[in-house]
């Protein structure tokens, strides 16, 4: 029988690979649906804005982010949460936020 430290090992490798694969899947969903594209950098930063600190999202910009849809947003929001500057924000207040 595995000794305690052969599964906390197999534990923590099955982790790391669960997370390097969300970061490349999330990068995949981006790129091969041109999300980077669909949105203005001006309604990027009041988006961003008012998901990750305060704030409401103007008319114009809410326009380009339900164009840009939820199969484009989600992992931009997830790809975000990854990154390790947002490390102390709490995750799902930022996902009910951006929803």
């Amino acid at each position: 029988m595995a000794s305690p430290n052969v599964y906390s090992v197999l534990v923590v490798l099955f982790l790391t690979c669960g997370a390097v694969m969300a970061t490349k899947e999330n990068d995949q969903i981006i790129k091969e649906n041109n999300c980077e594209t669909k949105m203005g950098l001006p309604c990027v930063l009041e988006d961003f804005t008012s998901i990750f600190n305060i704030g409401s999202i103007p008319n114009k910009c809410c326009g380009e982010l339900v164009v840009l849809g939820k199969v484009c947003h989600s992992p931009f929001v997830k790809r975000t949460l990854e990154n390790p500057l947002f490390k102390d924000l709490n995750p799902a207040t930022i996902i009910a936020k951006s929803i």
